[in-house]
């Protein structure tokens, strides 16, 4: 036992003071490759043993001593290829969350927080369930996101623009300027030459003025 490794595991929890369901402590305990027949799993109300060989003949092995009393016949746990997974079901109901999971304070450098499922103290009421396993997150890919992209965007070049521009008390679409030029020509017909404009220009009514006064 003293040559072998020890998994990772990973740890989350909630907590409830009323409610048995919420107040549970989840474990999973990474045992790359190993067979299940070889893994012993078990559960006391203060500690968690786990050994178990994979197919190459490597020997994984970790005992926690739990930071607090859990209830065995109400704890699970399943055993995989991967390793173990385990639902601890806390003896006490309380709101506060433990402050750790093992008893001793000290860094153990195989722990790590399952960040897939853990919820902060004063978040976990925002959760529908006390189960929180792969489940939890399925759902989301269940989400028809290709909708989104299966919209008829398409429809709107069969917009009637006249009939829009009446909704909204423009008038008929075709008193609007269409932006081809075919107004500016009627525009430009209606301007005087260059020619009639320079009869009109002051210095000229000077001039014969001044011819007369001679």
């Amino acid at each position: 036992m003293a040559s072998a490794l020890i998994p990772e595991v990973l740890w989350a929890q909630r907590s409830s003071a009323s409610d048995d369901a919420k107040n549970l402590v989840y474990l999973t305990i990474n045992a790359a490759e190993i067979t299940p027949e070889s893994c012993k799993c078990e559960i006391t109300s203060t500690k968690i043993s786990f050994s178990g060989t994979n197919n190459k003949g490597v020997c994984y092995a970790v005992e926690l001593e739990l930071y607090g009393e859990i209830v065995p016949e109400e704890s699970k746990k399943h055993i995989t290829s991967r390793g173990a997974e385990l639902v601890l079901r806390k003896k006490e109901k309380k709101a506060e969350y433990w402050p750790r999971l093992l008893k001793e304070s000290k860094r153990m450098h195989f722990l790590k927080t399952n960040f897939d499922k853990w919820v902060d103290e004063d978040e976990q009421d925002e959760k529908d369930g006390p189960d929180f396993g792969d489940g939890e997150f399925g759902g989301m890919g269940g989400m028809d996101m290709g909708g989104m992209g299966g919209m008829d965007m398409g429809g709107m070049g069969g917009l009637d623009f006249s009939k829009l521009a009446a909704s909204q008390g423009l008038g008929d679409s075709s008193d609007m300027p269409t932006g081809t030029g075919e107004g500016s020509d009627d525009e430009d017909e209606d301007m005087p030459g260059l020619e009639s404009s320079e009869s009109t220009k002051p210095n000229a009514g000077i001039e014969e003025v001044t011819e007369e006064k001679e």
